[in-house]
């Protein structure tokens, strides 16, 4: 099996739901929403994106841990920096926009009381404005 097989095996198994959550850990999710982006428009790719992770919590049994923010924050990241770094590999992002594999990315946007707040769960939420 090549690598892109194996990654296309990879994404249809997290699209299905199959992923396991104990065993998907924060840089797991980074390289699915790359392979993701890479594969699909934005648009596609969040809504791909986003009814894996719905079905991977389903069926582990916890569907109130999907968090609607989170992930519609994090693709839009992943996606702005394939884009300015135009890294063509996962290996190449991943070494060009480290900071995205600390799991605390979103911090410099999101007060964590914000992020912790059922309504940001539930759905997407701006991050609060910045004084100018």
């Amino acid at each position: 099996m090549s690598d892109a097989d194996a990654v296309d095996a990879e994404l249809a198994a997290f699209e299905a739901g199959l992923r396991d959550p104990a065993t998907f850990p924060h840089a797991a999710h980074v390289r699915l929403a790359y392979e993701m982006l890479a594969r699909h428009p934005f648009d596609e790719a969040l809504a791909r994106y986003a009814a894996g992770l719905r079905r991977m919590a389903a069926r582990a049994g916890v569907p109130e841990r999907y968090h609607a923010t989170i992930t519609v924050a994090f693709l839009a990241l992943v996606a702005e920096r394939r884009v300015c770094t135009g890294a063509a590999t996962w290996a190449a992002f991943a070494a060009a926009a480290p900071e995205l594999l600390d799991r605390r990315c979103l911090a410099r946007w999101y007060p964590a009381e914000l992020l912790e707040s059922d309504v940001a769960r539930r759905t997407f939420v701006l991050p609060p404005p910045h004084a100018a």
